[in-house]
């Protein structure tokens, strides 16, 4: 019996010339614009500083995102919950790697910017593994281990970390009777990954500089 990628290649799927989207279906006016606006800071601000609430706060984000084109602009799923930064806790993500991954706020802001890069699937393998080991029962340490296998060490997936061959076979080994800890090996190529590549240029993006001039202001206004 063929495989299902023998099949794709035998029938590829037919290719249809693209239509152009009405102007109506595409385009906003400034008036729909201002009261989607309205509508969205009518809502009341919640008490966290997170990346799904209407807070000025979360606007001065969303605008260092329009002011770098580099952005998907969409909100980020299951992000932390956490309270707003101060000015010495964002200056200090500049200065440490494990200052800025120590701080809920600060992982938050990181992970928008590895959603620009297209590497999110980094934090959010750390974020898994470090909910691994925080778990006690050991069924639900399986059923933990299983999931982050099939998210993010498998090759079928489509949010498979980078691990060397080495890493990769301790971790079968270790998926035979999976603990809380199956994964620290990964799980430290993966911060060490981010810390050497990512950090550097999150450092220099948009979102961080716009981020540490507004809180920046607020302190000065405050």
């Amino acid at each position: 019996m063929p495989t299902v990628f023998e099949v794709e290649k035998q029938y590829p799927e037919p290719e249809y010339p693209e239509r152009p989207l009405p102007m109506s279906q595409h385009e906003v006016s400034p008036t729909a614009l201002r009261r989607a606006s309205n509508h969205r800071r009518a809502n009341p601000c919640c008490l966290c500083w997170c990346c799904c609430c209407s807070c000025s706060w979360n606007e001065d984000r969303e605008r260092a995102w329009r002011a770098s084109r580099e952005t998907k602009l969409e909100a980020i799923p299951n992000c932390e919950v956490c309270t707003k930064p101060t000015t010495e806790e964002v200056k200090g993500w500049s200065q440490s790697f494990d200052k800025l991954m120590k701080n809920p706020a600060g992982r938050n802001v990181f992970r928008e910017f590895l959603r620009t890069e297209y590497s999110e699937e980094n934090m959010l393998f750390w974020l898994a593994c470090e909910e691994l080991k925080s778990e006690c029962n050991t069924r639900a340490i399986e059923e933990k281990a299983r999931m982050i296998y099939e998210d993010y060490i498998s090759i079928l997936s489509p949010k498979e970390v980078s691990l060397d061959s080495r890493v990769r076979e301790g971790i079968n080994r270790k998926m035979q009777e999976p603990s809380s800890h199956t994964f620290d090996d990964a799980q430290l190529q993966i911060y060490t990954l981010m810390h050497r590549d990512s950090y550097p240029r999150f450092l220099n993006s948009a979102i961080y500089r716009a981020l540490l001039q507004s809180v920046s202001r607020s302190s000065s206004e405050s």
